[in-house]
């Protein structure tokens, strides 16, 4: 008996969404998905925006596979976009993985852009690009999560390549940029003092539009009583940054969430409260 062996083919999932405010609501006005990627639309919590969330029906991602997303929110809308769970990225044998968000809002809307996290394996090979464009007073709250090995199974990462990079744009112009960049000996990176030193975890939330700076005093006073992280939150040009860094994953979770739910609260006037898939 012969074997035969198969090669495995990249897949390119695809989602877009849109809401826009009709009749006095904020309403579904566009859907697009493409395998692996769906987008389902669970009933919101009363009281709170509507809700589209990301599944990933491969169960994951591996060498050579793309995720394109296209998020927006037309004028006076409100929406939120999360995810049904973890992105896992496996290893890979040399192709990389990408990931690109494109996170459109226009002028008076708010949207909320808040994947669960991504856990990148040992030999994973992650590239991840989340463009934020705001158009005039448009508002919103982004974040992105990455975990390190599975803890749980006692994996550390100590090679691959993860490169999660961030662009923000109001009215066409480029107002922030950075990019985080692992290559080769990721160990050396997350063990280094001036580094990572040791995190298991890390977070990366913002919170743009022309009032964001008023809330940072209130989140600095939020980051310092959390429990398990270093976090450190700054404001420029009507963004609010904040980073965390934690040994544990849960506790990093627990942290990005706590300070979701206060923002929401304190800028927008939402309800204190995340969506019941983040509950845990």
């Amino acid at each position: 008996m012969t074997a035969v062996l198969t090669k495995k083919v990249a897949v390119h999932g695809a989602a877009t969404v849109r809401f826009e405010h009709r009749h006095g609501a904020t309403r579904l006005a566009t859907l697009y998905h493409h395998d692996p990627l769906r987008v389902l639309l669970p009933d919101p919590r009363a009281g709170d925006l509507p809700v589209a969330v990301l599944v990933t029906t491969s169960g994951g991602m591996v060498g050579g596979d793309r995720m394109d997303v296209e998020l927006s929110a037309g004028p006076g809308a409100a929406a939120l976009v999360t995810s049904q769970a973890a992105e896992k990225v496996y290893r890979s044998a040399g192709p990389d993985c990408r990931i690109d968000t494109r996170v459109r809002v226009e002028d008076g809307a708010w949207l909320e852009w808040m994947p669960q996290e991504a856990i990148v394996f040992e030999g994973s090979r992650l590239r991840r690009l989340t463009r934020l464009e705001l158009e005039g007073g448009a508002r919103l709250i982004a974040g992105e999560m990455l975990v390190f090995g599975r803890a749980a199974f006692g994996e550390t990462v100590s090679y691959g390549l993860v490169r999660d990079a961030w662009e923000v744009a109001r009215d066409g112009r480029l107002v922030w940029a950075d990019a985080l960049h692992l290559d080769g000996d990721i160990a050396e990176a997350l063990a280094h003092p001036a580094a990572f030193a040791g995190a298991g975890a890390c977070a990366t939330l913002l919170h743009a539009g022309p009032d964001a700076a008023a809330q940072l005093e209130m989140a600095r006073e939020a980051t310092a009583a959390l429990p398990g992280v270093r976090a450190a939150v700054t404001a420029f040009d009507g963004l609010l940054v904040v980073r965390i860094l934690g040994g544990d994953a849960v506790a990093v979770r627990r942290a990005y969430a706590s300070l979701w739910s206060l923002l929401r609260a304190a800028a927008a006037g939402l309800p204190r409260r995340l969506p019941r898939l983040w509950e845990m």
